[in-house]
Formats: C-alpha cells, structure tokens, sequence
C-alpha cells in the first residue's frame, strides 16, 4: 500500500466500502467482488485498497483475533505485528514494574501500543514510515491515552518517558514484498541504538527468535515465546522489566493457559543415556532457551545422543514442554530397507521428523513410496552418536506428571 492507496482508503467512501464486504474468505470471492464493485461505479484504485486490506483483514485473525475487522494493515506491518496474546504480556511487564508513560519505538501497525492503551498506560508509538504511522494511528484511534508520531525512533526526545519497548524493523523497507535482513546492523532502530537504551532506562526489545545469542546482554533477560507450538519471538528485558535471578526463560502460550521454564543461565545438558521406551522433543522455545537440561532432570530422562535435542526416559511424564511419543520400534536407518520395511507394514501416510541428520523429510517421502491404508510417525536421528529410524507413536495421556 503507498501513500495514494492510503487517501483513498481512510476517505469516508473508502472506510464504508471496506467495512460493508463480506469476510474474505478466497482468491474466488474477490473476482466477483471486483465485478460487483466496479459495476457500482468504484473506482478501480479504491478497489484494489479496499479488497487488499479485506485480504490482510483475514490474514490478521490469527495474531489479532476479532480486533482484525476493524483495523488496518499492510503487508510487511503485519507480517511483524506482535499477537495480541503476546502484545498483552509484553504490556504487562511494564504495567507491572510500575511504568505509567511508555515509549514504542519502531511500532508497525501499533500492536503492542494498543496492547499497553488497553493496560491504561500512556504510550507514544513512532514510527519512521509515514504510511505505517498513519495505520498506526488508525488503529490507536479508539485509545484516548496513545498517540502516534511519524518520526525516525533514534532522534526522539527520550524525556518523560520512564519505559521504552522496541520491535526493530527486521526485514526491508516497502510495504510488500520485502526480504528479511540477515545483518542485524541494518535493523531500524539499529541494535546498538536498542541496547544503549537498556542502559539508560527500562526498555524491552522484541527480536527474532533465531537471534544470535552471542549478542544477548549479560545484563538482560532473555525470554523466548512460543504460540500453540509455534516459536515466534526472543524477547529481551532491561532494569526492572528483567526479572531478579532470571536470565533465561522458556514460555508457551496455548490453548490451555501458559507455561513457562526460568533459570538464572543456560542449562547444563543431562548426561546421554540412549534410547528409553520414551522419547520427548522440546519445544522450541525451551531448545532456544537452553533449558533442556532442566527438563530433562524434571523428567528423569537422558540425552539421546550429544548435542541432539531430543530426551529419552523409560517413563512417560507429563510435562506441556514437550511432545512426548513412545517408541514402538527401531528401523533400519538404510533407505532401501526403510522403504521395504514401510511397505510390510502397509503405511501409506508417512510423516517425518529429523534432528541431528542431514535430509530433506520431504524428498525422502518421494523416494520411500508410502502405500496402504496405515499411517505412521517416524523420527530420523542418532542415538549415542549412531544414526538410527525410529517408528513412534503420539502419547497423549501421559501417565505421571513432570513439573
């Protein structure tokens, strides 16, 4: 979306048009809403503004909920946007510390501002692309306590504010198609700018989960956040947001509520003890974390093999940091015998985890030829160090309980 596209959608005409289509639901839909719109006399620029954001409307459900109808986007802003879940608990880390005027440097689209408008704190969100901080400012509108300034993040007066959240622009500039920055001196505001902050005053920053963990302050909590499975930020806290005695946190958001793993540092791994009748994967945020180790000693369970991310006990314990299978048998780790070993079994639905070997799951599929009416799991990886095929099955009621 550019400038001329943004005119036209936040005209009364446009904001009417947007807010009378029916939900987006397929690329089939909008050919028809296309003809429709231009029969009654829309102008094609309004059109494509209004049918864009109605796409990027129900794309944004997953990270925004019901809040998504009555937003608006862009492509690259939302792709970054904090969820709403996650936007809630960064708010709350301020709210909690007793922050009262809070600072977003770098806000998109202004999920985590409205996040902290909807706590009651006061929040200024900034933003260095006028097209974003219009949308921005759109989306705060409903919140009498935010407001939104289009100005580059590092030459705001930090005075007044008593806490500052960044969530540096990861990818390039533009609106749509843009790439991910692999130079992490080219994040606007630039990470140096990010850290000095954390210095100077409470400051949160939000990065990729991947992040290099060899650039993580000594001083700050690091806490990796994972959604219903999915790992989808590192988030680093400064002064008071940083929790005393933590360094290191694992949290899961789901379904049934949020779990979380803390220690002062990285985690020591567990001895290797091989293969038990169970094996567990962790999360990804407690791999990210490095707190397998941890989980490991809750569960009474060993390393599989060194430096592999899989645990293994001989007894099933509950635990929401990892997924938890039984192994039911181990097959030969060569393809050809694989191959023939799956078709005596008549598995024809085939999926495939790895960790610790080098293959494509997907290309190995090809060449394996699943065929009958069976389904199965299989886990490629080593044990003690040997490269091992093993055919496993989901537990899903586990039989004691881990912390």
């Amino acid at each position: 979306m550019d400038r001329s596209e943004l005119v036209e959608l936040l005209s009364p005409e446009g904001l009417r048009l947007l807010d009378s289509l029916p939900p987006y639901r397929s690329a089939a839909d909008v050919v028809r809403t296309v003809s429709d719109l231009r029969k009654a006399g829309h102008a094609p620029g309004l059109v494509s503004a209004v049918l864009s954001q109605s796409k990027l409307r129900a794309k944004a459900e997953t990270k925004f909920g019901e809040f998504a109808s009555r937003m608006l986007f862009t492509e690259a802003g939302l792709e970054q946007a904090t969820r709403l879940r996650v936007a809630a608990l960064h708010a709350g880390r301020f709210s909690g510390a007793g922050l009262t005027n809070v600072v977003d440097l770098g806000c998109g689209i202004g999920g985590d501002a409205m996040a902290m408008a909807a706590m009651e704190l006061r929040v200024t969100a900034v933003d260095a692309d006028e097209v974003t901080a219009a949308v921005a400012s759109y989306n705060l509108a409903p919140f009498a306590s935010a407001s939104v300034v289009h100005s580059d993040a590092e030459g705001v007066d930090l005075s007044g504010f008593d806490g500052a959240w960044l969530d540096p622009a990861r990818r390039t500039a533009g609106h749509t198609n843009t790439s991910r920055l692999a130079n992490p001196d080219d994040y606007s505001p630039s990470l140096d700018f990010a850290f000095g902050l954390g210095q100077r005053m409470p400051t949160g920053i939000k990065l990729g989960p991947g992040h290099d963990r060899d650039q993580i302050p000594a001083e700050a909590e690091a806490q990796w956040v994972s959604v219903d499975g999915t790992l989808v930020e590192m988030a680093l806290w400064f002064g008071p947001l940083a929790r005393v005695g933590v360094r290191r946190a694992a949290l899961l958001v789901a379904a049934d509520g949020m779990h979380e793993l803390t220690a002062a540092a990285d985690s020591e791994d567990v001895p290797v003890a091989g293969l038990g009748e169970y094996l567990h994967e962790p999360d990804g945020a407690v791999i990210r974390a490095r707190l397998i180790g941890d989980l490991a000693r809750s569960m009474g369970a060993g390393m599989l093999s060194e430096g592999i991310a899989y645990i293994s006990s001989s007894t099933r314990a509950a635990t929401p940091f990892a997924t938890t299978f039984r192994v039911l048998d181990e097959l030969p780790a060569e393809e050809r015998k694989l191959r023939q070993a799956l078709q005596e079994r008549r598995i024809g639905t085939l999926e495939i985890k790895k960790r610790g070997v080098d293959v494509d799951p997907a290309a190995l599929r090809v060449r394996l030829k699943p065929k009958g009416p069976e389904s199965a799991t299989i886990i490629l990886t080593r044990v003690s160090g040997r490269r091992t095929t093993l055919l496993v099955e989901r537990v899903d009621v586990p039989a004691t309980r881990a912390p």
